[in-house]
């Protein structure tokens, strides 16, 4: 419901691999593995920022949510289901290269 307010205050991270963020992710998700996560969100993101993670399958999106939770950030939700739950529900998506049939 926030993404179709346009609510400036969140940010999406996809925790999947490039390739597979290039393939298909949710409309405005970044790509952040988890092996560089804590370290890229500290150079732009405030502590108190609203934050939805996602990866793979729901441990891994669990523990990237744990990493950042441990870093400090109190505002951290998994997206549960990853992308093929956001999918289902029919979310926004959007892909930055073809993938071949």
């Amino acid at each position: 419901n926030r993404l179709d307010w346009v609510e400036p205050a969140l940010t999406i991270i996809d925790d999947r691999s490039r390739e597979a963020f290039l393939e298909a992710h949710i409309m405005g998700a970044i790509a952040i593995p988890e092996s560089v996560l804590v370290e890229r969100v500290s150079l732009s993101l405030e502590l108190e920022r609203d934050i939805y993670v996602y990866g793979n399958n729901d441990e891994q999106s669990l523990a990237a949510a744990d990493k950042l939770r441990a870093a400090g950030y109190t505002n951290v939700a998994e997206l549960k289901g990853g992308l093929p739950a956001w999918k289902a529900i029919k979310g926004a998506i959007e892909a930055t290269r073809l993938v071949a049939a």
